[in-house]
């Protein structure tokens, strides 16, 4: 091919591949959109709502506090621990109790702004301690301060402004609390279509002797650690709502089942990273991976997608569960013919670690899981163990790329 034709097709895939991350930014940011519409009504109800009570039903004058309060409280409330939301409610009173007080008496300027900041943060450690209630009495403190000078009784009246507003975002979030659980099924998905798509990329990339599909499906896999822990945080904000809000009680035995894979899913991520990176370097090496352990990867990634589509439908793992005792059998016969080289060991090391970190997840405890394999090769020398593994499984210690471990 000619340095011209060379040059086109170079072009012609980076313009491609910019149309692909275009395209994808555009869909990331839509989803995005998406998942925080209802957040954004919600705060723009209750923020009217809670302007309504202050000014109709108290008859507070410029109760601007209300709806400020709603909406720091609904947009921490989302993802947050309800905890959270209570401190910024006392967060925002404390600073507009003791800044008002404190103006009222001393006015403003510098040296006044500097006192009733420190005094208006002392007492929120005081009572509390936590960083979002200190910065909240803080950031209050200076809004008095500055920008709405106290008169007359109005500082009461900003506090219970703050209050009336922190309760119309606490009940917006327990009585209408959007659809938690939904979102932490779309997250779990997610993770359960990146594990497969690990697991069986792994196994293609050894039946067809391609270090560069390995690479692919690594770097993708490298990917995911946010996947998990955006879903680790709707798990915690759906568990939180769901012991509050009488409309989600139903859901606790749904996430029930996703707290009990969620660790279990984290260390299958890491593990996969370890396998794809260990099949790089053993199709590099030229060490062939027997017939048995490829056919457990793609086992294992059926295994997973089932696993995914039970827990999303609300049913117990019971398939996806036998799914994975029938491949524990091939990892035996595997056992007949072991692999030769390290990196073809780590290999079929992993897989049965992955084995046993989905046996978990289905909700079988370490020891159970463990008994559903077959024991270990006696001779596997400087194999350490991973997170959920079986002890037989390597990461290569001292020479894992810091990636695979997070």
């Amino acid at each position: 091919m000619s340095g011209g034709g060379r040059f086109a097709g170079v072009s012609g895939a980076t313009v491609q591949r910019s149309r692909e991350l275009g395209r994808e930014m555009v869909l990331s940011r839509v989803r995005r959109l998406r998942s925080m519409a209802l957040p954004i009504v919600q705060s723009a109800v209750a923020a009217g709502l809670a302007w309504v009570i202050a000014t109709d039903v108290f008859h507070h004058k410029q109760a601007f506090f209300a709806p400020i309060a709603v909406v720091l409280c609904i947009g921490v409330g989302l993802g947050r621990r309800l905890r959270r939301v209570a401190e910024l409610v006392v967060g925002v009173s404390v600073g507009i109790g003791v800044g008002d007080l404190l103006v009222s008496a001393i006015g403003t300027g510098a040296w006044q702004i500097a006192l009733v900041v420190a005094l208006a943060m002392t007492v929120s450690v005081f009572l509390d301690g936590g960083a979002l209630i200190t910065l909240q009495a803080g950031s209050s403190a200076v809004l008095v301060a500055t920008l709405l000078p106290p008169g007359g009784h109005g500082g009461v009246n900003r506090m219970l402004d703050a209050f009336i507003g922190g309760l119309v975002g606490l009940a917006t979030v327990v009585l209408l609390p959007g659809d938690p659980p939904g979102i932490t099924r779309s997250h779990g998905q997610r993770i359960f279509a990146e594990l497969a798509a690990a697991l069986s990329g792994a196994a293609e990339a050894h039946t067809r002797r391609d270090a560069e599909l390995a690479e692919r499906s690594l770097s993708r896999a490298r990917s995911t650690q946010q996947t998990i822990d955006d879903f680790r945080a709707a798990l915690a904000a759906a568990t939180e709502i769901a012991a509050f809000s009488p409309l989600r009680r139903r859901r606790r035995r749904r996430l029930g089942r996703y707290s009990t894979a969620a660790v279990p899913l984290d260390h299958a991520l890491r593990n996969a990273r370890v396998l794809l990176r260990r099949t790089v370097a053993a199709i590099h090496a030229g060490e062939p991976v027997p017939e048995p352990v490829l056919t457990a990867l793609d086992e294992l990634a059926g295994a997973a997608v089932l696993l995914g589509r039970e827990l999303a439908d609300g049913q117990e793992p019971v398939r996806s569960a036998g799914k994975l005792r029938e491949t524990a059998v091939l990892l035996d016969l595997s056992q007949s013919a072991a692999p030769s080289g390290h990196s073809a060991h780590v290999v079929f090391a992993q897989t049965r670690s992955l084995t046993v970190d989905l046996l978990e997840a289905t909700g079988l405890d370490h020891e159970s899981a463990l008994a559903v394999l077959p024991p270990p090769p006696a001779a596997e020398p400087g194999l350490g163990a991973q997170p959920g593994s079986d002890g037989a499984e390597s990461t290569d210690s001292g020479t894992t790329d810091p990636r695979d471990d997070h």
